[in-house]
């Protein structure tokens, strides 16, 4: 019986395996080129006088309501330059960020055949964290400037569980996400599952899309801090049943659980002690434990009921 078990282990490891090895073929083989355009130094190294020409290349990225002047006593601007300058020591060229961004956008379109990314511009944001890396049907940005790597000075205000998301590996990450939030169906009820498996739905996306990249890299922890949710995730699970908030409205559990922290609020006294949006990651390996349970694709799982996945996911918190 011993020898029996430990066959049909090694063959179902052997055909995850196969099966890996065959999609990674497949993925490859899916023609894109990156049409990526340096806007970031093609605004600062542009004369006044040809602005206008700038303009109507890239006119979505400048406002109706400012003025040529406006733009132009920006590219004087003592910080302004200073960011510049320092995208351009960063950023000299672009050869890895357009492998990375390859990668992504062949496995984009390899589970949602309907995209076809391919251009990207970079800009400088002056630092607007909320304008990372966007992704839309024609086009994606990325703002070099808000990834610089989380010791760089400019990042000094900002809180320190903050600083991991300016580094620039997280680049494939954010755009990925950027995608996805635009692609997954928000839940409509207010239930604290409902978020969870959402935010599970898309780290699980996240799985397939970055097949390379560390669990720590998609979710926004450091190595540890994936190590303290690995060691904690039975204790985490008794709470969140004990307290019976899976069903619950309370809006409060979002900021406790999903939304980017310091910290997770427990309100116990491995609070100090833990990551941010623990929430997510426990929904996460709920979703991780329902795809391996069911056989279901990637667009279905995103179309299917939190309960659904919540009661047939088999999902057991390692202890």
């Amino acid at each position: 019986m011993r020898k029996y078990i430990v066959l049909l282990v090694s063959g179902l490891l052997l055909a995850a395996c196969t099966k890996k090895e065959k999609i990674s073929a497949e993925v490859s083989d899916i023609p894109v080129e990156i049409n990526l355009k340096r806007f970031d130094k093609e605004f600062v190294e542009t004369p006044d006088e040809n602005l206008p020409v700038l303009k109507a290349k890239y006119p979505y990225l400048f406002p109706e309501n400012l003025s040529n002047e406006v733009w132009i006593a920006k590219k004087k601007d003592t910080l302004f330059l200073e960011l510049y300058n320092e995208v351009q020591k960063k950023y000299p060229d672009t050869k890895e960020l357009e492998n990375n961004l390859k990668s992504l956008f062949q496995h984009i379109r390899y589970y949602f055949p309907d995209q076809h990314p391919s251009k990207v511009i970079t800009v400088i944001s002056e630092v607007d964290i909320d304008a990372k890396a966007i992704y839309t049907d024609s086009l994606s940005i990325i703002s070099l400037d808000t990834y610089l790597g989380k010791d760089h000075r400019f990042y000094q205000g900002f809180d320190t569980y903050l600083l991991e998301e300016f580094n620039p590996e997280r680049i494939p990450s954010d755009l990925a996400e950027s995608f996805l939030l635009r692609t997954i169906p928000f839940p409509q009820d207010r239930m604290f599952l409902s978020q969870m498996i959402y935010y599970g739905k898309l780290m699980y996306a996240k799985d397939l899309l970055l097949p390379d990249t560390s669990d720590a890299l998609k979710i926004g922890y450091t190595p540890e801090q994936i190590q303290w949710c690995e060691a904690n995730e039975s204790q985490m699970w008794k709470y969140f049943v004990e307290k019976k908030v899976f069903f619950d409205t309370d809006t409060k559990l979002i900021s406790r659980f999903i939304k980017t922290a310091p910290f997770s609020k427990f309100y116990l006294d491995l609070d100090a002690e833990s990551p941010g949006r623990v929430g997510v990651w426990v929904g996460w390996q709920i979703v991780r434990s329902y795809m391996k349970n069911n056989n279901v694709t990637l667009q279905e799982l995103f179309k299917k009921d939190a309960k659904d996945i919540f009661d047939n996911s088999k999902y057991k918190p390692k202890k």
